[in-house]
Parts: structure tokens; sequence; C-alpha cells
């Protein structure tokens, strides 16, 4: 029996180095993100433990800053059009966590426009699921206090965009679904944490002519729950019947809870609308943008089933636009409508007018 090569794993792909720099932040420990000669240690503030905050900042000096993005400044009162580093010097972690995300607070007095490389510890931790919350420190002059830490270089972000489009068809199964005559699930892997998508086939669509399809993000809440709060349960059966009814088509099933922003920080936004906030300005309190979702992986997922042009049912402009934009041919688009509730009213309202979805809500809250 032959051995291993311990060469066999010397190359690492850029979605690999990035993967293991979110796993890093999930545990709470810091990344050294690297441009150049350039050092910056990062820390996400959504994980990280009291006395590992204390540690960062005596390793760094008291020379760390706080990452507040754009829209996050924007709830404090803070006009800027790009994120914001605020000192942090002085500042325990109760209180750089009330200023990254708690309502109600002081807009900090000194702060400064973020550089590009610190703008990106954003990116990393919205790739890694987590608040925008990230504490940081330029340590290119004492690189050896965090020596021990995962660094990355920040061009292997760029390997992580160009990962989000590789996939491949693992299994296709016939499942009897209520109300379908035939439905088959396929599941994809890949994209940036190989992650399993889905897509649902309903009947046998002709792949060489125009094909029905849906895009529909996971909603744990709606989807298997039945939330009340919006109206994606309703969505999916309604889109999987319309597309029975159009005589066969697809259905995507992405992995983008909360928008993209997984369902930690849905759960914090849902608390904030609790308290009268819509679902915009409850993400921006967190230092979110009104939707982090991406559809690469729609777009792989339709050329691996030969798919190049589709009808499809939605109400989100901005899934059309990326069709376009990986290359699928938009021919036709229809809307897919749920109930009306006294809980959902205010939402769909947001989505409608703030959103820019494509929905007669008055029309339907009169039909209700």
């Amino acid at each position: 029996m032959s051995s291993l090569s311990p060469s066999m794993f010397e190359f690492v792909s850029p979605e690999a180095e990035v993967e293991r720099a979110v796993a890093e932040l999930r545990f709470g420990r810091p990344v050294v993100l690297s441009d150049g000669s350039r050092k910056l240690a990062s820390l996400s503030l959504d994980c990280v433990a009291p006395t590992v905050f204390d540690q960062f900042a005596a390793a760094a000096g008291n020379r760390h800053s706080l990452l507040l993005t754009a829209p996050r400044a924007g709830r404090l009162g803070i006009s800027s059009s790009a994120d914001i580093l605020v000192p942090l010097a002085g500042l325990n972690f109760d209180q750089a966590s009330r200023l990254a995300y708690s309502l109600g607070v002081e807009a900090p007095r000194l702060w400064q426009t973020a550089d590009a490389l610190a703008a990106q510890t954003a990116e990393l931790a919205r790739i890694a699921l987590l608040l925008p919350a990230m504490v940081v420190a330029d340590v290119t002059e004492q690189p050896d206090r965090f020596a021990a830490c995962c660094l990355l270089n920040a061009d292997r972000l760029k390997g992580a965009d160009q990962a989000r489009q590789r996939f491949d068809e693992v299994v296709r199964t016939r499942v009897p679904l209520e109300g379908m005559d035939h439905a088959e699930f396929v599941v994809f892997r890949g994209g940036v944490a190989q992650k399993d998508q889905v897509a649902i086939v309903v009947g046998r669509p002709d792949v060489t002519k125009t094909v029905p399809i849906r895009i529909h993000s996971s909603c744990i809440t709606g989807d298997l729950c039945g939330s009340l709060k919006c109206d994606c349960g309703d969505q999916l059966r309604n889109g999987l019947a319309l597309l029975q009814e159009a005589g066969g088509g697809v259905l995507l099933y992405l992995d983008q809870e909360g928008r993209g922003t997984g369902i930690g920080a849905k759960m914090r936004a849902y608390g904030y609308q609790h308290l009268g906030f819509d679902t915009i300005d409850a993400d921006a309190e967190l230092g979110l943008a009104e939707d982090h979702r991406r559809y690469e992986a729609a777009v792989a997922m339709l050329r691996l089933m030969n798919i190049g042009r589709v009808a499809v049912y939605t109400n989100n402009p901005t899934k059309i636009a990326g069709l376009r934009a990986g290359g699928i041919d938009v021919e036709a688009r229809s809307p897919v409508v749920g109930r009306v509730t006294a809980e959902n009213q205010n939402y769909l309202r947001t989505k409608t007018i703030r959103g820019g979805h494509m929905m007669d809500l008055e029309t339907l809250v009169a039909a209700e």
C-alpha cells in the first residue's frame, strides 16, 4: 500500500484559505489579512469572548479600532458613504458591542473613513455569516505578536468570488411531492463553503426551450414553521404549483437564510422588528445592507442542467439581474404571491416601497 506524500497536500486553493480564515473567525480567533507588506489583524466582535477581546487589545498596544459599515454608521447619525473606523482605546467588550449593534447609542466623536483593507474584513465576516463588526489593528510593524494567527492574503477573497460559480451535480432522484405529477431533487455541491444546493425539477421540462423557473432563498421560519411575519412559505408552495401549471419547470432552493445574512443575524433583526423597525432598518442597525443574497449558484446550477433560457416566477428584480449577469437569457417574468396577514403587511410594504419588489400590495390587501 503506497503512502501519502506531504507534497500531495502542498497546494491550497484560494477558496480553501478563505474557508480556514472563516473558521478561525467563527471560533472567535484573530485572522491577519495582508496586502503586500501591510498586515491587519482582525477579530469578529460577533464571536469573540471578552477575555480574547482584552488579549487582542493588549497585543495591539491598544491601537485597535472597530470597523462599522456605512449602514450602521448611518443609523448612528454619521454621514458617510463608506465604512468607518472608530478607535477602541479605553472601551471594553460591552461598550464596543453596544457601539456595533445596540439601539439608542450615542455616535462616536472620533472616527475616520476605513481604508480598503479594513473594509475587506467586513466582507470576510459576511462570508462567515457573522455581523460585519470587526475589531482591527495594523500590525505591519509588529507581525510577531500575531504570528500564530491564520494569515490570509486579501487577494484570496477574489478567488472566493470565482469559487461561487463552481458547482458539481452530486445526485438526482425522484421525490414524490403532494400535488406534483412528477418531481426530482437534484443536489449540487460547491461554492465558497462547498454547500449543497438543491434544484427541484417539476415535471419534465424541455431544456431546449424556455424553461419556467423560480429562485427561492431558504427561510427556516417561513418555509418550515409557517411564520406569519413573511410570505416565504406561501411563495415556496405557490411557486411549485405554478411550475406544475406551466407544464414543468425548476425551483432552485438556495441556502441563503435571512437574505444572505444567516439565521443568527436574522433573529437579531427580528428582535428589532418587534420594536417597530422595518426589515431594512433592522438590518442596518446590525451593519447589514438590505440584501446580501447572490445568484452565482443559481446560474451554475442552470448551466449544469443545460438551461440557458428561462421564464422567471419572481417579484424581485435583483434575481433577474443576477441571472442576466451570469449569461442566462430571461425571456419573461411572472409574479408569485402569498397571503397578506396582519403580521406581514408592513414587511411586504417595505419590500415593495424600499426594496423595489414588483408587487401590487394594495390590491393584495384589498383581496384578503
